[in-house]
């Protein structure tokens, strides 16, 4: 019989093969994870017609501190993946944009994200894998993480 393994290390094991794969990707690009995770969803946000992001918008999404936020987008900026300037609509925020070598980076961790997921849900027929993505966003919606 298999040695049983409690829910939160299977979840810290699967985290893990995705930080794995995430960190191969941002090695190639000469950044860290959470840095490619930041413009990541930089990207996405602009993909998706939003108007404007500013810090306070990136802290949010990835749930960091005002000075952590201020740092990596002064090391972003000053790898050129990242533009900012001052916001149109109040002049309090900086606007922050990507350049044209960070512009499309959602779709790439999109692939990325997809080719590790297929890994781990390999032998998942379709309906399973879509049980599987109610069960973990009722787990987030409990958590009080909404997406």
């Amino acid at each position: 019989m298999a040695e049983y393994i409690p829910l939160g290390r299977r979840f810290a094991i699967i985290d893990r093969a995705f930080k794995q794969h995430l960190n191969k990707k941002a090695d190639q690009l000469g950044l860290t994870a959470v840095q490619l995770r930041v413009l990541g969803e930089l990207s996405r946000l602009e993909a998706f017609g939003v108007p404007e992001v500013n810090q306070r918008d990136l802290e949010q999404a990835e749930q960091v501190t005002h000075p952590t936020m201020t740092e990596m987008i002064k090391r972003l900026e000053k790898k050129g993946f990242v533009t900012c300037t001052t916001s149109t609509t109040d002049r309090r925020y900086k606007k922050i944009s990507c350049t044209e070598r960070s512009r499309n980076l959602y779709l790439e961790l999109a692939q990325a994200d997809e080719a590790i997921t297929k890994t781990i849900c390999e032998g998942l027929s379709a309906e399973e894998r879509a049980e599987l993505i109610r069960f973990t966003d009722r787990m987030l919606d409990n958590i009080g993480y909404h997406l």
